[in-house]
């Protein structure tokens, strides 16, 4: 296997699952806040509009999702969403985005992580 695939694996088993393949890795910094993971949404469309014409409007504001802790450090997950507009309607579209636990700023896999072992 190549030293590339090992990174990707590795990277893969740190962050929620199924994340990069939606979204690239664009950096990580390290401050005494923790962690902090730099995402960014690829330009690909999504469900359900394959097969319009999609001209990319830019990203929405970016977001900062709380994870699971990683060798002792706080993680967050900063995250870039895209936008697109179909081209023939002038709707604004973007992907149907389920990874944050409703009503909370951190992955659903952690929420659920929590409520399992706290019960709540």
């Amino acid at each position: 296997m190549a030293l590339e695939q090992h990174y990707r694996q590795l990277i893969e088993l740190l962050l929620p699952a199924g994340i990069l393949d939606y979204f690239d890795l664009i950096k990580t910094t390290q401050s005494p806040n923790g962690l902090h993971i730099y995402l960014e949404e690829r330009n690909e469309a999504p469900a359900g509009y394959k097969d319009m014409k999609l001209h990319s409007k830019g990203f929405l504001d970016e977001i900062r999702v709380q994870d699971f802790p990683i060798r002792g450090q706080k993680v967050t997950l900063v995250i870039k969403r895209r936008r697109w507009e179909v081209v023939d309607t002038g709707q604004t579209v973007k992907r149907d985005w389920k990874l944050v636990a409703d009503g909370t700023r951190i992955t659903r896999e952690f929420g659920l992580f929590l409520k399992e072992t706290f019960g709540r």
